[in-house]
């Protein structure tokens, strides 16, 4: 395990601004995503971090130790790609082999931590056949035990969940925690998937425009945003603008904390029509409209119907401590 810090990086291609002077510190042992839209700055921060760029300014430690000028293969670092990039003519087991073999290990070291590596990602019994012969989840896999068979400092890990199915990608979310868990490993997770973030991560770091605009555990990150855009970003809020003492201020309510109900009910609440009602399974969310405000609410279902239906006239409610205010 190791500790990452990042100090004051900055990187710019061309006239683009991919970095703008961020500090980030990782701790031993933890996994923290980088989540943002595309283009935020979370790719080439992990590309930094990995050796595959330079900065254009600020420092990169490893356990203390700055980095800047030390190649990709001497860092000790994993990599999990978006691709996998898997050898096509290898086998499972030589592929994840691959990377002690170049360190010129013994046949007997090879071959024992490359077999705990397949055990502990769960492939025993195909450890001989190809990557076009395993499924996505399996071949994720591969690329997981590769990466941690070489025994890095730190694993990095670059979108990738992102080409699994949404069943799949969920099941390997916990499965991919349970790897990361047994081996001890200090992790940097990139990702644009909100869902993904809130399940995998110790800390979330939530990017813009090459800035980091919030950093925290997920649930401090999700229940108190720090602005519009962390809000808006993960998960979904309803957002009032109001003026307070002439200035104007902005307040946000995530729709699970709306209920809907015939009669006036909490703190505050709006009365409106039904405009639409999404039932999907576990949860109902409706849409509504509150004298030309749009208003979303998002229920827990406890039965196989939708409470209310479209063009109901109802009441939307809460609590005050669910009312947050931020800034734009």
């Amino acid at each position: 395990m190791a500790t990452v810090t990042v100090n004051n990086l900055s990187k710019k291609y061309g006239e683009t601004i991919a970095l703008d002077h961020i500090d980030l510190n990782i701790p031993e042992g933890s996994l923290i995503s980088l989540l943002g839209p595309s283009g935020c700055g979370k790719t080439t921060a992990l590309r930094l971090i990995a050796g595959f760029e330079k900065p254009d300014s600020g420092d990169i430690y490893v356990d203390g130790e700055r980095v800047n000028d030390v190649p990709v293969n001497k860092r000790t670092i994993g990599m999990v790609f978006q691709s996998y990039a898997l050898f096509p003519h290898m086998s499972a087991k030589e592929n994840i082999s691959y990377g002690l073999e170049q360190q010129k290990l013994s046949k007997g070291e090879i071959e024992r931590r490359t077999d705990d590596a397949i055990k502990l990602v769960q492939l025993s019994g195909h450890e001989y056949k190809r990557p076009k012969q395993l499924s996505g989840g399996q071949q994720q896999r591969v690329a997981l035990a590769r990466a941690l068979v070489i025994r890095p400092k730190i694993l990095l890990l670059d979108e990738c969940l992102s080409a699994l199915d949404k069943k799949l990608r969920v099941e390997m979310q916990a499965e991919l925690r349970r790897i990361l868990e047994a081996s001890h490993i200090t992790a940097l997770f990139v990702t644009h998937d909100q869902e993904e973030a809130l399940t995998l991560s110790d800390y979330i770091v939530v990017m813009n425009a090459g800035k980091i605009v919030q950093a925290g555990k997920p649930f401090d990150v999700y229940e108190k945003p720090r602005n519009c855009f962390v809000a808006g970003f993960l998960g979904k809020a309803n957002f009032f603008e109001r003026d307070v003492n002439g200035h104007k201020t902005i307040h946000c309510v995530r729709p699970e904390k709306i209920k809907i109900s015939e009669n006036p009910s909490g703190a505050r609440y709006l009365e409106g029509t039904i405009e639409f009602v999404t039932y999907a399974g576990n949860i109902t969310t409706y849409t509504l409209d509150c004298d030309g405000k749009s208003l979303l609410a998002e229920e827990q279902n406890s039965s196989p119907s939708a409470k209310y239906k479209a063009g109901a006239r109802v009441f939307a409610g809460w609590d005050q401590e669910n009312f947050l205010l931020m800034e734009e």
